[in-house]
């Protein structure tokens, strides 16, 4: 298995700056992308072992791992899954959430959400970034203390806010479009 923070030179930790994977992502992919490979063809290209788990790639192996690898660590809930799986102790990800509170709070949350208005959103999306710097806080304690069956319930948790919180922009998306294009009909 890859060791993506090592890949992207980071400490192998929960919280990371986001603002050195962005530079790390950008400098790799400059290096490994294929299209910056003029010299010799993209399929048979393969690279110095400077980077042990890009030794034996191709250009489009290696910005393949260096994508996956970004996309994992820029999510709190798949870098939470990564670190999990580096100790081996990622089996029981799929598991059903057993915490009713959680899931009483969630819902209530994707009704207001399913609900919500352009000027209600703001609201929601503070609530949420609250919520999720809280489970971040419980992995990272559990993580710290290798309390493996609460991490495993925060990386749980943190799937389910991720997830909530990309409904969150789709439904922002949503609501600026409808609004837009209720502008454009006054102009018709």
């Amino acid at each position: 298995m890859v060791n993506y923070f090592e890949l992207m030179n980071l400490p192998v930790n929960f919280d990371i700056h986001t603002n050195q994977l962005d530079t790390t992502f950008r400098q790799l992919q400059s290096q490994y992308h294929p299209d910056t490979q003029t010299n010799v063809s993209s399929k048979t290209q393969t690279f110095l072992p400077s980077i042990p788990a890009l030794a034996n790639l191709n250009a489009e192996q290696s910005s393949a791992v260096i994508n996956q690898a970004y996309q994992t660590l820029k999510f709190a809930d798949s870098r939470a899954t990564h670190l999990l799986e580096l100790v081996e102790q990622g089996e029981h990800l799929q598991d059903s959430i057993r915490d009713l509170d959680f899931l009483d709070k969630a819902m209530d949350l994707r009704i207001a959400l399913d609900e919500a208005s352009v000027a209600q959103l703001p609201t929601l999306s503070e609530q949420l970034m609250t919520w999720l710097a809280e489970v971040s806080n419980e992995f990272n304690t559990a993580y710290t203390a290798q309390n493996w069956q609460a991490t495993t319930l925060s990386t749980q948790k943190l799937k389910f806010l991720v997830k909530l919180q990309k409904d969150l922009a789709k439904k922002t998306d949503e609501l600026a479009e409808k609004s837009q294009n209720n502008d454009d009909d006054l102009y018709v």
